[in-house]
């Protein structure tokens, strides 16, 4: 059975200002693709499972060895020899049996990077390989998701958020990839606890970006020093010369949701939100609202609310002039999170009236119309 984010585990986590029940409840209905299964996803799997997030994701394409066990505590001695992905999955299971787990034993590479981020919410790259967040922070920009980022070495740990959508990118920080390898745990040493403190922080902005609460670390890096337990922060953004960034796309490749393009100056409007139930009692009275449907066209195929305007988010940008700034307009996606951010887009056009609907079409089936099809 799915999570339920009404349970009293979460408790704790409701009670916290800003999260409430429907902060909880995106946790429950969200995607995370979490790369790695090391040190930084020791600390990253377990929060994320913990809290509630309702869909997890792992890859990792390495075995666990003696030398992982002093900093990668999702492993024991009786582990050594097996997949990362499966003892990372089973030591998730165990804190939320309810959860949808997936282990996937592969590198990330640009040859799989679409289709394993093809219906996540948010990537975090946990694998503290240069090569892979480069081609992680392109795969999350086309995906229009937001990529939490770590890496840990000796004594420091860096921790940073990238999401094109909101005009700031991982090659905003470092352009290209550098033209050595940087430290490594084998070479370099470990302190294991720079992975806990990394890995938390980690997982603090994925559970911010998800439940829609706080200051994410977008144009800021976090640096954590252990041996002085200073913490210090490089702030950046974007150069205005900066040319446009390319979107390179595999033929056979699955749709993937591409983000209005933003201002990179703005803040993101403040938007309204509607739950399925009072949208339904607005569907049925004198004067309805428009309803947006902004998924792709194979998700409208599947499934829809009836008298629904089909206008796929990464097309947005474009046909924003097809809708009436005058009407009242409520934006719904599978999830709620593609429709938050086309209701934003449209509130910064100048619609006066818009909102988003909560939970999007899934929270739909189950609170209005559970002979619908969920996917």
């Amino acid at each position: 059975m799915p999570i339920d984010p009404d349970s009293p585990r979460f408790a704790r986590q409701r009670v916290l200002p800003g999260m409430g029940a429907a902060g909880q409840a995106r946790l429950a209905r969200s995607h995370v693709v979490v790369l790695g299964a090391g040190g930084l996803g020791s600390a990253v799997i377990p929060a994320l499972a913990a809290a509630g997030v309702g869909r997890l994701t792992i890859v990792d394409d390495d075995v666990v060895e003696p030398t992982n066990l002093h900093r990668q505590t999702l492993h024991r001695d009786t582990d050594v020899g097996r997949a990362k992905v499966d003892s990372a999955t089973d030591a998730a299971a165990l804190l939320a049996p309810d959860a949808t787990l997936r282990g996937v034993r592969a590198r990330f590479d640009a040859g799989n990077a679409d289709d394993l981020l093809a219906d996540a919410d948010l990537v975090v790259d946990g694998t503290d390989d240069l090569l892979t967040r480069y081609v992680a922070d392109d795969a999350a920009a086309r995906a229009g998701i937001p990529l939490v980022w770590g890496s840990a070495a000796r004594f420091s740990g860096q921790v940073g958020v990238s999401w094109e959508a909101r005009g700031v990118s991982y090659r905003d920080l470092f352009p290209e990839p550098p033209a050595d390898a940087g430290l490594s745990c084998e070479i370099d040493g470990i302190l294991p606890t720079v992975c806990t403190v990394t890995g938390g922080l980690m997982a603090g902005e994925a559970l911010k970006l998800l439940a829609g609460i706080g200051d994410p670390m977008l144009g800021r890096a976090a640096v954590y020093d252990a041996l002085t337990g200073r913490t210090r922060e490089i702030v950046y953004a974007r150069a205005e010369d900066a040319p446009a960034r390319a979107e390179p796309r595999r033929a056979t490749a699955p749709a993937v949701e591409r983000r209005p393009a933003p201002d990179h100056h703005a803040s993101p409007a403040v938007v309204g939100e509607v739950d399925a139930v009072a949208l339904a009692a607005e569907l049925a009275s004198q004067r309805p609202p428009l309803l947006l449907d902004v998924r792709e066209p194979w998700e409208a195929d599947l499934v829809g609310i009836a008298g629904s305007r089909l206008i796929p988010l990464h097309e947005l940008g474009a046909r924003t002039g097809e809708l009436d700034p005058a009407a009242s307009v409520v934006v719904y996606c599978h999830l709620g999170v593609r429709s938050r951010l086309a209701a934003e887009h449209l509130a910064a056009a100048g619609f006066a009236d818009v909102r988003n609907l909560i939970g999007g079409i899934d929270a739909w089936a189950v609170a209005v119309d559970p002979d619908l099809a969920r996917y």
